[in-house]
């Protein structure tokens, strides 16, 4: 399979793997957190925050890359904009959908939940931010530099430095 044309391919990737990774860890963290503090309901609501904003944070990734894949057609830029919008609406659907689910739960501690809902977003923030600056992306993809100049096609000052009228 050849590498993708399209320059925020490689970085996705890496966001959502190293993403994948820090929610992992945070779930262990905030569980144990959560428990320690709220108990039971607390290490529920400590995964639950975790999980669901992992969840969201990985839609809008995972629609990019999805949509990535239609580089190059004529149609590229509505279908990107189409699938990552579709990816957003998503999102509030099922945003919509786990506040209505688990308002008044009683093995939910809101605290704790809303906590473990900004830890994650700020941890995934700090993590596409890490990608980000370590990424070595060239800012012109896909052209190439001449590798030599003929003579004929030289700029006037180098011909004067060759000896050339």
């Amino acid at each position: 399979m050849s590498p993708s044309p399209v320059t925020s391919t490689p970085i996705l990737r890496t966001a959502l793997v190293w993403s994948a990774i820090v929610a992992g860890v945070l779930a262990v963290i905030l569980a144990v957190v959560g428990y320690l503090v709220g108990g039971t309901e607390g290490l529920w609501s400590g995964l639950l925050g975790v999980v669901l904003s992992a969840v969201f944070l990985a839609i809008t990734a995972a629609s990019i890359l999805v949509a990535n894949r239609w580089f190059g057609d004529a149609l590229y830029v509505p279908i990107f904009f189409g699938i990552v919008l579709g990816g957003w609406i998503l999102k509030l659907v099922v945003f919509v959908v786990a506040l209505l689910l688990l308002r008044g739960q009683p093995w939910i501690d809101p605290p704790i939940f809303f906590a473990a809902v900004v830890t994650s977003v700020l941890a995934s923030l700090a993590v596409d931010v890490v990608v980000m600056l370590r990424m070595r992306v060239p800012t012109v993809s896909g052209e190439r530099l001449p590798t030599a100049v003929a003579d004929d096609e030289a700029p006037v000052s180098r011909r004067r430095e060759s000896g050339e009228a």
